[in-house]
């Protein structure tokens, strides 16, 4: 069990933020156990073997994330600066890292260190450079074609927690957030191995990060004075679902987004959801359902607060004809 210190005034200074380096780092953490993360499998068995091609998974970046529930070093999750992750951004500020703070972390590792990581210890600012580019790649590789989807998941949960906090407070916020997290007194309570953080100090406060790949579990820090709690988002569980596949023929003719969009409209749906499906952007979605409205290939109706698209007759008839 795990207690920080969080007093009235830690609690008004809590805040959300989003981060790329830390769905990097779980995701390494899904790839390395991937039957405790059954969710992510489909992702999983997907992105594998082109990580495997370009030796990531045995790279330093593999070498230095253990499997759950080991230690992950403090450094290579810096508190995020807001709710815009941007990847470049943080990767500087992980290059910046002192090499004092890389080594005391790295002490706390047990076992002997694979080669590249005793690299990173001897040389610790070229050890960063090379992880910074090591990050880069599998971003690419395996990250970034999913990316919207997984950002969309990521808006919808602080949306939803914001709201939560007004209609709540804080205790209905943080005791709400995972099984594992609690708030009792003048402390944060989190059940969970290997995973440690001081007292909240006056000056600073709890930084939350929803988090895609670090389901089912919890993971807290601290990186410099600011603790960090990550917590699954909510929304995981259908993030793999994979519509129905467009046929080529009718990407030809409307191109491969509005085909794609039409696809995932085998039931009604928010454009919200939709963008989640089809990894595109919610402003995409909506200029999309645009001009297939007026192509009378969609329609929308209202649903409580929800405005849901769904296909017409018409647009069955084109996905039909094209199978």
């Amino acid at each position: 069990m795990v207690a920080i210190g969080l007093s009235a005034g830690g609690v008004a200074r809590v805040r959300f933020a989003l981060s790329c380096l830390w769905e990097v780092m779980a995701g390494v953490r899904v790839l390395r156990d991937p039957g405790r993360h059954a969710i992510h499998l489909p992702w999983a068995n997907r992105v594998r073997p082109r990580l495997a091609e370009a030796g990531l998974l045995d790279g330093l970046l593999g070498q230095l994330v253990p499997p759950a529930p080991g230690y992950l070093p403090d450094f290579l999750t810096p508190p995020p600066a807001g709710l815009v992750p941007d990847l470049d951004q943080e990767l500087a500020v992980l290059r910046a890292t002192p090499p004092e703070t890389v080594r005391a972390q790295l002490d706390l590792c047990p076992g002997p260190r694979p080669a590249a990581v005793a690299a990173l210890y001897a040389d610790p600012g070229a050890g960063l450079r090379r992880l910074a580019e090591e990050i880069g790649m599998y971003w690419r590789l395996a990250v970034a074609r999913d990316w919207p989807r997984i950002r969309a998941v990521l808006d919808a949960e602080v949306f939803h927690r914001a709201r939560r906090l007004a209609e709540d407070g804080a205790a209905g916020l943080l005791n709400d957030l995972h099984e594992r997290v609690r708030w009792e007194g003048d402390a944060l309570l989190i059940s969970q191995r290997h995973c440690d953080a001081p007292d909240v100090p006056d000056g600073s406060g709890l930084v939350l990060v929803p988090s895609v790949f670090v389901w089912p579990s919890v993971l807290s820090i601290a990186a410099g004075d600011v603790p960090q709690l990550a917590y699954p988002a909510r929304g995981v569980g259908g993030l793999w679902e994979c519509p129905e596949e467009a046929p080529d023929a009718l990407g030809a003719v409307l191109g491969r987004g509005r085909a794609r969009l039409l696809a995932a409209l085998d039931a009604p749906r928010s454009t919200t959801e939709l963008a989640r499906r089809t990894g595109l952007s919610a402003a995409g979605v909506s200029q999309h359902l645009t001009a297939l409205r007026a192509a009378g290939l969609v329609v929308t109706h209202r649903q409580g607060r929800s405005l849901l698209s769904s296909r017409t007759a018409v647009a069955e008839a084109l996905l039909g004809a094209s199978a």
